[in-house]
């Protein structure tokens, strides 16, 4: 795949909103052995979450970040903290069952009480701000759905109503309207948490990836750099690295994108989803004393990337048409990890596992469904009883709610894996600057890439998670896995696993 022309290229500068407006962290990297109580593994919302309530519980914690804090999955999500995850209560009451669906709900609504605390106890300034969401309905048959999805939120105790007064610019028949809930600027709320975690005999370390974990008394995280020693450890890393737990099997990474524009309006108390595809999210904010109109959407499975150009064009084209946005400043992609039957995955790594604990398969709504994880590992790592823990249970057995969804997104997988290898590669590419491809060099499948200034970039186009050949990526600049979702730099790089190791040099054809 190379990149599009320059003519062709979406609008707006390609780095998520929150990133570009929130200056950078320092953190040192690690540098020899220590001793906590807790490592974790992951500075994104989950990860922090959980490090700063064991802090506030008595325990010494030590975060891990390969990169700098705020920059990974968390950094590049919508910002919108809520309960309302589109017609999720629809989904979990007829796959699980309304105790199930109502417990989802209860941890999600805390989630959101919990964020509002630990912002006015740590005086961050992140804009948080009380909004009400809606997920809106512009057909008969979608506004039928919108009212199920009330009616049943309501009966569970959520804060939710059916509305036809949508403070939308453009026409729709009706939505779910929960109150009360926020929005926040993602990568400077979780700047703060790692300033309120770093002291006291807890740490963050930036720039230090961790290699290995080992169970045991004491368990251990081997980094490059040193070890960190601790009682337990907590795998925050959206996808964990390495096959232990089998959640690549699991959770399947899905793709979206989101694009911001500045507008001359201020912000609207509310943000917003559709009911019908293709989906479309809304949010309105005020960064730096300028309003933005955030619209994202054009989600997929990461198997299935078509067109990535294509897709931020369309959400621009929204933006312009329906929201009176007149230019893109920021464009940007996301991967969620997927459960196979609608709930996260929180608790010990695998039914064998000592004290090595994870949190993964978000579901797309990370900030209130990661701080729910958080606390219940918190509960769990402080020896108390956490009424959330056997619903988001990582070892649950569900088969009626996940089997069919397994065999059909393995499948997908198999499929991707199976075109990789036999797909026919040329010899040869002539790249223009910002254009890369996979081609046949030795015998070998080899990622190569020109960079602006036409330097030429060669690494392996193996995938070091599980052999699978990656696509160059001309939206975002990067080798992309379609079949587990890992995500490379040009030049190797991992940004985003399950892969653990770069993606190895190799002679520029």
């Amino acid at each position: 795949m190379n990149a599009a022309s320059d003519s062709e290229r979406p609008e707006g500068e390609p780095v998520s909103l929150w990133v570009a407006t929130a200056g950078t962290t320092d953190y040192p990297a690690l540098r020899g052995d220590i001793d906590v109580d807790v490592a974790v593994v992951g500075a994104g919302i989950a990860g922090l979450t959980a490090a700063l309530a064991l802090k506030r519980t008595g325990h010494t914690v030590a975060v891990i970040e390969t990169a700098r804090v705020g920059t990974g999955v968390t950094g590049h999500t919508t910002g919108k903290v809520t309960s309302l995850h589109r017609l999720a209560y629809t989904e979990l009451e007829r796959s699980h069952g309304a105790d199930t669906a109502r417990t989802y709900g209860q941890a999600n609504q805390a989630a959101i009480e919990h964020i509002a605390h630990v912002v006015a106890e740590e005086g961050i300034d992140c804009g948080f701000r009380r909004v009400a969401t809606y997920t809106y309905a512009e057909t008969d048959d979608a506004v039928a759905r919108v009212r199920e999805e009330a009616a049943l939120a309501a009966r569970l105790g959520l804060p939710a109503t059916f509305t036809t007064d949508v403070p939308l610019p453009f026409a729709v028949k009706g939505a779910v309207r929960f109150d009360g809930q926020a929005q926040i600027h993602t990568v400077k709320y979780l700047q703060g948490l790692a300033q309120a975690v770093n002291g006291g005999g807890s740490f963050v370390f930036e720039g230090t990836r961790a290699q290995r974990i080992r169970d045991g008394s004491p368990g251990a995280v081997d980094t490059g750099s040193g070890t960190v020693r601790a009682r337990d450890i907590i795998v925050a890393t959206n996808v964990p690295f390495g096959g232990q737990g089998l959640f690549y099997l699991r959770c399947h990474p899905h793709r979206s994108y989101l694009v911001a524009g500045r507008v001359d309006t201020p912000p609207l108390d509310a943000t917003f989803i559709s009911a019908e595809e293709p989906l479309r999210s809304i949010l309105t904010a005020s960064v730096g004393g300028t309003s933005y109109v955030l619209t994202g959407g054009e989600g997929h499975r990461v198997s299935e990337a078509g067109d990535t150009a294509g897709r931020y064009r369309r959400l621009a084209a929204f933006a312009h048409d329906r929201l009176g946005v007149v230019e893109i400043a920021y464009r940007w992609s996301t991967q969620d990890g997927i459960p196979l039957d609608g709930l996260p995955y929180v608790g010990r790594m695998s039914p064998a596992a000592k004290h090595v604990y994870v949190i993964t398969g978000l579901r797309k709504w990370g900030l209130s469904n990661g701080t729910a994880a958080a606390l219940i590992l918190a509960d769990t790592l402080s020896g108390r009883e956490n009424r959330w823990a056997p619903v988001f249970n990582s070892n649950r057995t569900t088969p009626a709610a996940s089997a069919r969804r397994f065999i059909k997104e393995n499948t997908k997988t198999a499929a991707a894996i199976l075109a990789g290898k036999l797909s026919g590669l040329p010899s040869h590419a002539a790249l223009a600057p910002g254009e890369g491809a996979v081609i046949k060099v030795n015998g070998e499948s080899t990622a190569v890439y020109k960079d602006a200034d036409g330097r030429v970039h060669a690494v392996s186009a193996i995938c070091t998670h599980l052999g699978c050949t990656v696509g160059f990526n001309p939206s975002d600049t990067t080798w992309d896995c379609p079949c587990h979702g890992s995500r490379f730099a040009t030049d190797g790089t991992v940004i985003q696993g399950p892969a653990a190791k770069n993606l190895p040099p190799r002679p520029v054809p």
